[in-house]
């Protein structure tokens, strides 16, 4: 019997493998200073507190020493995270991190008088400043944008009243959050071995994802019949929730909650309402999917714990870093020979740490400061499916690393609208390469099964969350209390209607939208269905546009925040504020089934 496999401790890793994060700090001393520089900065600019109206020379400085202040200390956060992040047992770290945490709230405070005093000023007084300084336009974007939605911005007390009352407005998601992660249980099961197991919010995938259909029944079955005991306090949170949300859009003058949260990006309506509803015109296909499903599954009747279960056998064979690498790299060579350049340097000067040891954090992330390397963290398992982590993190770094050379700090980062589009786009430039390639049949049936379940659960099932969130929020709009009862209706009936007829419908699914964490966070998912779409339809412009298409991808990389996303996108050639891109992207998923219906129907 083999003996148990034990995780590495980080001093075991060659340091080739980790991230450099010395090139942040080079010892904890320098981080030190950097601390108690930014509490200085945050106790000296208080003093800009009442002065805004003194001229464009003055909001010129508050601006510049506002940006210098957060990007120290964002610095100072990043550099405690991650190395809390790298063994999270150290105890050191947490202080640090936690120490570090509390310094960005301590900034916050300080430099919370900024906007609404600004706001306060004449009409035409930030314009004026505009024209009268040169160097201040730096900041007409953002300053143009405060002014869009002055209307929104409360006086300065009653701003100063809704913040004391931001932690109350939280409670819904503090609450459903201790429900979901400190409360709620799910019992015991069998796995495939027969072990008896706990199932948990950590294993449910994976045992959804089970080959042992019975253990994937004992797993679903376990976790709604937890959440339907404590269905009456989740509707009653999430119907808080809600009418919260709707509440606070009114005392800030907005028609509705969506249009609230859509507006910090600028995002028309239409948007939204235009992916719900392409995504519905062209449902019929994802049902000849959930057909092809039952199939593949070679099962009498597909029920809703079938929908995760693997189509085919991951390729056995191991897959070493450096391999993966190189497949990441071919992937990417429609990108061009600077992308490559940059992401090569990326690699060798230490921006990834690569594999997993005892304490670090799971998963994967790309992360960084302004003014640091755009690191990834990695937990590489030597799996064939590891490479397009790999090539979805780098992507998100490689957005950041040209938007950071071009940008100032007021424009570095990206708005989620946004953000995920980089890191699809390597994973559809990849997906193509892989498959373009590909001349054996099983290894093409895998492929084409992981990329149409991406989309299934990116585009499809995002905009069926959204389409939930939007229905709840017009009923609750119009007065109408969200009973456990009519939160399941509702969600029950979309599910109904998106999966399909093949699917055997049970009454334990309608239960799903109680163990949503992003419902909590109003009008966000759509996002990545967006995201998802903007994306299959840049890397199709990549592949076939030429120099310019790149150019203008390249463009898009390179422009971080410095306009609204919907611009962004129109500039790198997409234009989300029409059905098209969406509508391009059904397109890609018709013919994926096609693709795949043709292999399925040749066997």
């Amino acid at each position: 019997m083999a003996g148990l496999k034990k995780l590495r401790q980080r001093e075991e890793i060659d340091d080739r493998y980790k991230w450099n994060i010395a090139a942040m700090y080079g010892d904890e001393k320098e981080w030190e200073k950097d601390f108690k520089e930014s509490e200085k900065m945050a106790e000296e600019f208080s003093a800009y507190s009442g002065r805004l109206s003194g001229g464009a020379e003055v909001l010129l400085s508050a601006l510049r020493d506002r940006d210098k202040l957060w990007m120290k200390a964002e610095k100072v956060y990043v550099y405690s995270q991650m190395k809390k992040d790298e063994d999270n047992r150290r105890s050191r770290y947490q202080e640090l991190n936690q120490r570090a945490q509390s310094l960005l709230a301590q900034i916050s405070s300080a430099t919370a008088f900024f906007t609404p005093e600004l706001t306060e000023l004449p009409e035409g007084t930030i314009e004026k400043y505009l024209e009268e300084n040169g160097e201040l336009r730096e900041y007409s974007y953002m300053l143009l944008d405060l002014i869009r939605r002055k209307q929104h911005v409360l006086s300065k007390e009653s701003e100063a009243l809704m913040a004391q009352m931001s932690e109350i407005a939280g409670a819904p998601k503090q609450i459903f959050s201790m429900i979901n992660n400190a409360d709620i249980k799910f019992g015991r099961i069998h796995d495939e071995d027969g072990d008896e197991i706990e199932v948990t919010h950590g294993n449910y995938i994976s045992l959804m994802e089970s080959s042992d259909r019975a253990v994937r029944k004992a797993a679903y079955e376990n976790l709604y019949a937890a959440y339907a005991a404590q269905k009456n306090t989740l509707a009653a949170t999430y119907n808080y929730n809600a009418k919260k949300n709707c509440i606070i859009s009114k005392i800030r003058n907005y028609p509705s909650a969506l249009a609230a949260e859509l507006d910090g990006d600028n995002i028309p309506e239409a948007v939204y309402r235009n992916l719900v509803k392409s995504v519905n015109e062209n449902l019929d296909v994802l049902h000849r999917y959930v057909g092809l499903r039952k199939k593949l599954l070679g099962v009498d009747e597909i029920r809703m714990y079938d929908m995760y279960a693997p189509l085919m056998d991951m390729p056995k064979r191991d897959v070493p870093y450096e391999e993966a690498l190189e497949i990441v790299r071919k992937g990417l060579r429609p990108m061009g020979e600077n992308y490559l350049k940059v992401m090569n340097d990326g690699i060798e000067t230490g921006w990834i740490d690569v594999f997993e040891n005892e304490g670090k954090t799971s998963g994967a992330y790309s992360f960084g400061s302004y003014d640091s390397m755009p690191y990834v963290l990695l937990n590489y398992n030597n799996k064939f499916k590891d490479a397009f982590t790999i090539v979805h993190e780098l992507g998100h770094s490689m957005n950041s690393y040209y938007t950071r050379e071009k940008q100032p700090y007021i424009y570095g980062g990206h708005s989620i609208f946004t953000a995920e589009v980089a890191s699809t786009v390597n994973e559809c430039l990849l997906m193509h390469d892989l498959l373009k390639d590909c001349d054996d049949r099983q290894e093409k049936l895998y492929l084409l099964t992981i990329y149409i379940e991406e989309f299934r659960a990116t585009v499809f099932r995002q905009t069926m969350f959204a389409e939930f969130e939007l229905a709840v929020h017009e009923a609750v709009g119009k007065g109408e209390v969200m009973t456990a009862d009519r939160l399941c209706e509702i969600y029950g009936e979309l599910n109904k209607k998106y999966l399909g007829p093949e699917v055997v419908y049970d009454d334990q699914i309608a239960m799903e939208w109680a163990r949503i964490p992003h419902f909590y966070n109003a009008f966000y998912v759509y996002k990545y269905a967006t995201g998802y779409s903007a994306a299959v339809a840049l890397s199709r412009r990549i592949l076939t546009g030429g120099q310019a298409a790149r150019d203008a991808y390249m463009e898009f990389l390179a422009a971080g925040d410095s306009d609204y996303p919907i611009e962004l996108l129109k500039g790198a050639g997409v234009d989300m504020s029409t059905p098209e891109v969406v509508d391009s992207a059904m397109k890609t998923f018709r013919e994926l089934i096609g693709q795949l219906e043709e292999l399925v129907e040749n066997d």
